[in-house]
């Protein structure tokens, strides 16, 4: 398991990501735009959320898919660590409800329900999938679906993999990503209680290049004994 640390210092980190420029620009005036590979134009796009009436982003960052679906009618809501991240979001999308929270607890102690949740190299890439899972799967509507996507694991590094923010001087801020092979993530969904789910790794446009894992799951439209 891995070493407990500051849920204050891991969000201190994802605040001085969101006050890059570059992050802070696309978080202020970037278009709407889904998509769930890193590579703009390519790979699946909504159709892997069905026709979701709600959804909800876990990790919303710069929150440019809660946008899209937000101008489309869905009732979106978007959660992140970051206050500051959220209160640039939330000028650039009024329409979305945003949450600065730590997921696991935003989950635990809101009770709303979703057609959806998603998250695009966010919340379920840095959350124990062990504690997410479950949650996330009493927050979907019968039916909803969970959907997520972030790099393929590195072969032969499995599980939490720790990351340092900026270079490796200066005081110790870091998170965990989570990483694991397409069939454990099906097995650690399955265990969960989702009752269908498919991986695939997508692979990037030019031979060679980073692919995306991308994951659906789906909750049992009913209960079984």
């Amino acid at each position: 398991m891995p070493v407990q640390h500051s849920i204050d210092d891991e969000r201190e980190l994802w605040d001085t990501y969101a006050r890059s420029e570059k992050v802070r620009e696309q978080a202020v005036s970037g278009p709407p735009a889904f998509r769930w590979t890193q590579y703009e134009g390519h790979g699946p796009g909504v159709e892997l959320l069905g026709d979701p009436g709600t959804a909800l982003e876990i990790g919303c960052g710069t929150a440019r898919m809660a946008g899209y679906l937000s101008e489309r009618g869905v009732k979106v809501s978007g959660v992140d660590l970051s206050p500051v991240m959220v209160e640039q979001v939330s000028r650039r999308w009024p329409g979305v409800r945003f949450f600065a929270a730590e997921v696991l607890e935003h989950l635990s102690q809101n009770e709303d329900t979703y057609d959806a949740v998603y998250s695009m190299f966010g919340a379920v890439w840095f959350t124990d999938p062990e504690k997410l899972f479950p949650l996330v799967l009493q927050r979907l509507s019968p039916g909803g679906v969970l959907a997520f996507s972030q790099p393929p694991a590195i072969p032969g590094a499995y599980g939490p993999q720790g990351m340092y923010k900026g270079g490796f001087a200066g005081r110790a801020m870091y998170t965990y990503r989570y990483s694991f092979e397409p069939e454990t993530w099906g097995d650690l969904l399955l265990g969960a209680g989702f009752g269908t789910v498919r991986t695939e790794v997508v692979d990037a446009p030019v031979e060679g290049h980073i692919g995306t894992l991308i994951v659906t799951a789906r909750k049992p439209s009913r209960q079984t004994a």
